[in-house]
């Protein structure tokens, strides 16, 4: 019996990592034959190793997932991987493909591999039957075949419409602790504050270090739930229990569950003149 295979589309090697990890434990007999980190590399991955299941994150730099899916799809079952709990989910349920949201829950997986199991084998059973058909129920396998990639081709471009259409903010934040990866909801951090090469993440209960730059994560968070208020540092609003000045005239914000004072530059006074 030849092993099912599959590979990993992800920018952040932690969650690439992770995803593998929890495959192995589910299903150890599964192959993951590659990993790649943007869908350009996917692609080519794809046509070389030629993996029977692709799981694949939708935002990656270069070439995302919905825009690399159209050739991934022709010959591998996607598997899409999202940070987004309202991003597609209906377009998903409807569509001929199955999604995971991040942080991925073991059973939600364990669901995802049963699925991608019977798939597979009833793929193999109907390839074993058409070897012993006639003509006209061939032509009928392979009519439902061609409707099957139509519908996953209407998907996709909806999926594309809805990109272009509606921007999806960041809900989880990937932090690496240790040789663990933690997913951080937006709603449990306080503030982000630039520390030369990483950036600081703030909770009630903790603090940790990511990548990203403030630059990156202005664009991708929800202007409305974070402000920058000083080049250094972006705030949650919600988290904002009181605006004082100190000695010196400076705007400082004092945080719920948090001790330390935020500093606001004076460009960005302007946003507290209603306080």
């Amino acid at each position: 019996m030849h092993k099912i295979t599959a590979m990993i589309v992800d920018d952040e090697a932690p969650m690439r990592a992770h995803l593998r990890s929890k495959l192995n434990q589910i299903w150890p007999e599964l192959s993951i034959i590659a990993e790649a980190q943007n869908g350009i590399v996917a692609i080519e991955e794809a046509e070389k190793l030629q993996p029977q299941i692709i799981f694949l994150d939708i935002r990656m730099p270069g070439k995302n997932g919905i825009e690399a899916a159209a050739q991934l799809a022709q010959n591998a079952i996607l598997i899409f991987v999202t940070a987004y709990d309202e991003y597609a989910i209906q377009a998903f349920e409807r569509g001929a493909m199955d999604y995971l949201l991040k942080p991925i829950d073991v059973e939600r997986l364990q669901q995802t591999c049963q699925r991608l199991q019977q798939r597979i084998a009833e793929k193999n059973t109907s390839q074993l039957a058409l070897s012993n058909t006639n003509q006209d129920q061939i032509k009928v396998e392979q009519l439902k075949q061609e409707h099957q990639s139509k519908q996953v081709e209407q998907l996709l471009t909806q999926l594309m419409q809805q990109q272009i259409q509606q921007k999806e903010y960041l809900r989880w934040i990937q932090a690496s602790v240790g040789s663990s990866l933690r997913m951080i909801s937006t709603k449990e951090i306080l503030f982000f504050k630039s520390d030369e090469k990483y950036t600081l993440v703030q909770t009630e209960q903790a603090e940790f270090l990511i990548r990203k730059t403030l630059k990156e994560l202005e664009d991708e968070l929800d202007p409305k739930e974070f402000w920058r208020i000083h080049r250094s540092t972006l705030v949650r609003v919600s988290a904002i229990a009181e605006v004082t000045r100190d000695f010196r005239g400076r705007q400082m914000l004092g945080l719920k569950g948090c001790s330390e004072k935020l500093e606001v530059s004076r460009n960005h006074t302007h946003l507290f003149q209603q306080m």
